[in-house]
């Protein structure tokens, strides 16, 4: 039998440790790396090439959705496993229509954890009762469908660059972070302002931490 690899990427140590523990016990299953944020998790699935990856939803420079979606063309054959402190309907939306095929809530790890990592190792879907209840209130009409509101209309680099910009970082550091120029990073910034109808970084942040984008 194949060793199976696990990317785990998460902000916070204590976490990592916890989850490393809980694979530790898996037969046949290694840890083939750790990231600290989502630009890391990106580049080491990109090099490691990891059956799975496990991503919290709130890390700093790429949030674990959008890193989601990264590593998804840059390692193909890795299922992501997608980890957040909270249920959230839209937040659920957002993961299935990435095509993210496991999530799970940190506060059921424990229980949750080692059954969905078997199921992705087999290229089956895993979500927590919460998260398949979502789905299936949606599919059945009982859940509103999305609004146009200015955050559908977001691209994914808007919310990179919100995401920095709420971490404070100045447009010359979401410049090098984003491989971009000043000017462009500035024109991001003067767009994403507009779109939202605000004019502080503080409204910015609000924003932010309302839409899953950062932790308060």
């Amino acid at each position: 039998m194949n060793t199976i690899k696990v990317l785990i990427a998460d902000d916070h140590d204590l976490m990592r440790r916890g989850i490393k523990s809980i694979i530790d016990t898996k037969k046949g299953w290694e840890i083939c790396g750790e990231a600290q944020t989502g630009v890391q998790a990106v580049a080491k699935a990109k090099e490691l090439k990891p059956d799975i990856a496990i991503l919290d939803i709130t890390m700093p420079e790429l949030n674990g959705l959008e890193a989601a979606k990264r590593i998804q063309k840059v390692s193909e054959k890795t299922e992501i496993l997608m980890l957040s402190m909270h249920y959230s309907d839209q937040l659920i939306r957002d993961v299935i229509e990435a095509g993210i095929r496991g999530y799970i809530v940190k506060s059921d790890s424990d229980r949750d954890l080692s059954i969905a990592l078997d199921n992705l190792a087999n290229h089956k879907p895993f979500f927590a009762p919460r998260v398949t209840e979502v789905i299936l209130n949606s599919s059945s009409g009982s859940i509103s469908p999305r609004t146009e509101g200015p955050r559908s209309r977001i691209t994914t680099r808007e919310r990179e660059i919100i995401q920095l910009l709420s971490e404070g970082k100045s447009s010359k550091e979401v410049a090098a972070l984003l491989n971009i120029s000043v000017k462009t990073a500035e024109t991001h910034r003067a767009n994403i302002m507009r779109k939202l109808q605000m004019h502080t970084v503080s409204e910015l942040v609000r924003y932010a931490v309302r839409n899953r984008i950062i932790e308060a």
